[in-house]
């Protein structure tokens, strides 16, 4: 009954199967190894954050272009406070506030973005406190700089003049009329009496969106996989009964025969 497996149709239908399953498990797998490596990713850079804080500040020129490895280091910059900026839309503590925002000028005529502290309620440039006159020298977290969908970040649009939505050189170089270093700065003591914004982990290292793909992907291959084995299994149930039939001498043409003279002799 079972010698249809040895045609060259089911040959190929076995090959198929016995290549299909394996490939299915071992995407699977990776998908899931992808998803645990960003888990202990996510762990890791909040335990690095921690460690960053405690760390000597080093001069912002050493620690540029920010990457992983750089993003949350601590940082050291002087120069002057020059134009100020709110930052509406940001959470602290659970609470709905803004930052203050304000550009330091450095001496290479670059101006650094530095987070001064956050305060709570709608952005209003009345609360925000001047910075402060003279040169200044910060110490603070070193961050990347942020694009729409990071950490909550909106789109730009519809925002009054003073606000940007994003800290970023491309937000932050239309406003002013010189460059704008691509990356910013959170300090660790916020200046008057504003509260601190303390130091994110890295983008792209923790459980985004990203990581929760990587887990439905592991589902879906592993769904391939039992659809494979499911589909197979159909297919060598039907092969079987029209085995038994042809044995019996019964052929689907004889049945469909039947069936319609059943038909035509049944009462209308």
């Amino acid at each position: 009954m079972y010698r249809f497996l040895l045609t060259p149709r089911w040959f190929g239908i076995n090959v198929f199967v016995l290549l299909a399953i394996p490939f299915c498990i071992f995407m699977g797998s990776w998908q899931l190894s992808r998803f645990e490596d960003r888990m202990a990713a996510s762990r890791d850079a909040k335990q690095q954050v921690a460690i960053d804080v405690r760390e000597a500040a080093r001069p912002l020129a050493e620690l540029l272009p920010v990457d992983q490895a750089t993003s949350g280091k601590q940082v050291t910059a002087t120069g002057r406070y020059d134009k100020q900026l709110l930052v509406p839309g940001r959470q602290l503590d659970d609470r709905e506030g803004f930052y203050v925002l304000t550009l330091l000028r450095t001496d290479g005529g670059k101006a650094l973005p530095v987070v001064r502290g956050w305060l709570p309620g709608t952005a209003s440039a009345a609360k925000a406190p001047a910075a402060p006159k003279g040169e200044v020298t910060v110490t603070g977290a070193l961050q990347a700089s942020e694009t729409p969908g990071d950490n909550g970040v909106s789109a730009q649009g519809g925002l009054p003049a003073g606000q940007t939505s994003a800290i970023s050189a491309a937000s932050l170089i239309n406003l002013v009329p010189y460059g704008v270093y691509d990356a910013w700065v959170t300090l660790n003591t916020a200046d008057s009496g504003m509260k601190a914004v303390p130091a994110t982990a890295p983008a792209d290292s923790g459980l985004n969106l990203k990581a929760f793909q990587n887990l439905g992907y592991t589902g879906e291959w592993f769904v391939f996989a039992g659809f494979v084995v499911f589909m197979w299994f159909r297919l060598l149930r039907r092969e079987v009964e029209f085995a038994r039939d042809a044995a019996l001498g019964i052929f689907p043409d004889d049945e469909e025969q039947d069936r319609e003279r059943s038909e035509e002799k049944a009462p209308v």
